[in-house]
């Protein structure tokens, strides 16, 4: 291989991290770095020849319009990351989509306690900031604006100094988790039980520092942004932004996180701050946090009206079309339970004790019950329950079932709230776009 093929080979072969790196470090000698124009040539000549065969290769496609592409412009594919190469460090998640990026995770990897980075699912809205990607923040600020008497504009070194930091481990759920076992189907990310996990975050209380802004009497709900780009690669376009009403973002166990299981939050889960809403739609826990404000009215924000996130506001017949103004914002999440261990599937020995456990939680808060069934919901056993951590860490249960004879058998769960609420064995009320079911999970289980 001749050293003109051998250097055409090396700009190919290069990631997306070392052309924003290169980009980012040296953007007048970038074209030649990365794609081989000459210093001080026509970018448009270039754009004829080897440079543009490589720029072809590495996008893996061809450019119709190369010959109006600016100088120095780094193509929109590699200026922005959908975030999938980071998923390597992921162990056994299943991705749903890349662009933009969701994984689940299976319900025999959530038996961790406390969950694992390499096993926490991961929802996203938009690309990845390149804040993010490079984990760098030195510069980043949060503002808190709007219905408030004093607007904050704080370093995280700020908030680390001025307000009492917190740890807690508290779950985070997709409020379509569970969209795949809607009949008819409902459009959106096919979830099956994995988008929820419970890891420990540290940061501080959202409390504290809404209190530090001083909300007025008019303050009535919070709006979140964060610096996430659009999937068009337009910054101008909102991501997502949703809020929480007030009542709820002056809970204690609502959170403006840093850490997540004592390390940095990491890319994937919204660096270099982000919010913990436990309780709530995964949505409201808002990642890459840079912005507060504080409504005097329902935020109304991207994702925030229509049928994102929201629930008809009566119950429907199943497929039914229902008007935009007959859905309101979904809040607290429905008692839900998993079982995490054994694996579905497992073989076990007849007339012989096997445990099963899992986690249980729910969007009021504490847990009352949990039971476990055996013979296809005729009779329930109760399991053994633990109190939470914390008020919103999910809560550990087990049990032992003994299979009489050989055959199949299903392990059935279900847990009950404090109001007596207890999970459906079906797919409870139908919505357009699938959210919250909550029905009983169920694994396989063979006796021999």
């Amino acid at each position: 291989m001749s050293k003109r093929e051998k250097t055409e080979t090396a700009r190919a072969s290069r990631t997306p991290e070392e052309i924003r790196t290169i980009y980012a470090e040296n953007p007048e000698k970038a074209d030649w770095l990365v794609f081989g124009r000459k210093p001080n040539s026509d970018r448009r000549g270039f754009l004829k020849g080897a440079g543009l065969a490589t720029m072809g290769a590495m996008l893996g496609t061809a450019i119709p319009f190369h010959r109006n592409m600016p100088e120095g412009l780094m193509p929109a594919a590699f200026a922005q990351d959908t975030g999938i190469d980071l998923m390597a460090e992921k162990q056994g998640l299943t991705v749903l989509g890349d662009r933009p990026l969701n994984a689940e995770t299976p319900a025999h990897l959530l038996d961790d306690k406390v969950t694992p980075y390499e096993r926490f699912f991961v929802r996203s809205n938009g690309l990845y900031p390149q804040t993010a990607l490079d984990m760098k923040a030195d510069d980043w600020t949060l503002t808190i604006d709007g219905e408030v008497e004093n607007p904050l504009t704080l370093t995280i070194a700020d908030l680390k100094s001025r307000f009492e930091t917190v740890t807690q481990q508290l779950w985070i759920e997709c409020g379509g988790n569970g969209r795949a076992f809607f009949n008819p189907g409902a459009s959106g990310n096919q979830w099956t039980v994995g988008a929820v996990g419970c890891p420990e975050w540290t940061g501080v209380r959202l409390a504290d520092v809404l209190k530090a802004a001083g909300l007025k009497p008019s303050a009535v709900y919070t709006g979140h942004y964060g610096n996430d780009v659009h999937l068009s690669g337009d910054p101008e376009k909102e991501v997502i932004s949703r809020g929480v009403p007030i009542e709820k973002a002056m809970g204690p166990e609502c959170m403006i996180a840093w850490e997540m299981n004592g390390q940095p939050v990491p890319a994937l889960h919204g660096f270099p701050l982000r919010l913990v809403i436990p309780g709530y739609p995964g949505s409201a826990s808002h990642k890459f946090l840079n912005r507060i404000w504080v409504r005097d009215k329902e935020h109304d924000g991207s994702k925030m009206t229509g049928y994102s996130y929201r629930m008809p506001a009566y119950p429907v017949a199943p497929g039914t079309e229902v008007p935009k103004s007959d859905m309101v914002v979904m809040m607290e999440m429905p008692v839900k339970s998993l079982i995490t261990f054994p694996q579905t599937g497992v073989e076990v020995k007849a007339g012989e004790a096997t445990e099963v456990r899992g986690h249980a939680w729910c969007g009021k808060g504490d847990v009352a019950a949990m039971h476990v069934s055996l013979d296809f919901g005729q009779t329930w056993a109760e399991a053994e329950l633990d109190a939470p951590r914390n008020s919103f860490a999910w809560q550990h249960w087990r049990a032992k079932v003994t299979p009489p004879q050989a055959g199949y058998y299903e392990v059935w769960a279900r847990a009950t709230d404090k109001d007596g609420v207890t999970q459906p064995p079906v797919v409870p009320g139908w919505n357009p776009r699938g959210y919250g079911n909550n029905m009983q999970h169920r694994i396989a289980m063979f006796a021999v």
